[in-house]
């Protein structure tokens, strides 16, 4: 059997069953698990499945799919939680940060909390909350309110991210094709990204695993404009690989 006969045929075992293990794979075709997971990389960075640990579920959403955040606050908590600490660790005294919307980017908000001396440019009206009270200087975008995500995007607050500059961005995706760039569902939201990322020294994009290999509506830039990435262990190893002969720096935790 092809490769590409094989990973078909895994495609539709995955989408008619729910779920795939590796070993079970390897004994149905007859190969080994090294081959298996190798195809399971693939199908992942493809965007057909969602790579977990020992297996593969079927991937269902598409290029609109836009959850809330309480909705999206349920996946990943242990991911979302070490990458925010790694993140909290990157970040000095002096220096100003800005936080896209997201859940993983409210993680990072509240590890930063004890901080003294820190300004923190946000769009999230959540994460200017969960700062409130707190002796970092918080600077919120204004804009219009984005439901979904409770995120200020628009015009106002494009504007005024242009008038500032910032030390570090860290940018929570939707989607990130390694080939292809970050994405978000959100056309606005894209638009907002993109200033953060013009007026950011540095640009951090911190995502767990299951967000490579996605692509969203609109993209937001494209891999060489991001300088580093904080994600999981279980980020595909053929991702892993693109980035590090593109140049950015992988943290995984």
């Amino acid at each position: 059997m092809l490769n590409e006969e094989r990973r078909r045929a895994i495609l539709d075992i995955t989408n008619r069953e729910g779920r795939v293990l590796v070993k079970e794979l390897a004994r149905r075709f007859n190969t080994s698990q090294v081959t298996i997971r190798k195809d399971l990389e693939v199908l992942h960075a493809q965007g057909f499945v969602h790579r977990t640990h020992g297996g593969a579920l079927p991937f269902r959403e598409g290029a609109l799919s836009d959850p809330t955040l309480r909705e999206k606050e349920k996946l990943y908590r242990k991911e979302k939680l070490h990458i925010a600490t790694a993140a909290a660790r990157m970040v000095q005294e002096g220096q100003v940060v800005i936080l896209d919307s997201g859940t993983t980017t409210t993680a990072i908000a509240r590890a930063l909390r004890h901080m003294q001396n820190l300004t923190i440019v946000t769009n999230a009206v959540n994460i200017a909350a969960e700062l409130a009270g707190t002796p970092i200087e918080v600077i919120l975008t204004g804009g219009t309110l984005r439901k979904n995500s409770f995120s200020l995007v628009g015009p106002i607050a494009e504007d005024t991210l242009r008038r500032l500059n910032a030390d570090i961005l860290f940018l929570g995706v939707d989607g990130f094709d390694v080939h292809y760039g970050l994405s978000t569902p959100n056309l606005l939201e894209a638009k907002v990204n993109r200033v953060m990322v013009e007026v950011a020294k540095q640009t951090v994009v911190v995502c767990d695993s299951s967000k490579f290999g996605r692509r969203s509506l609109s993209l937001i830039v494209a891999t060489s404009g991001v300088h580093k990435v904080i994600s999981d262990k279980k980020a595909p190893k053929s991702d892993l690989r693109a980035l590090h002969k593109a140049g950015v720096e992988m943290v995984l935790v």
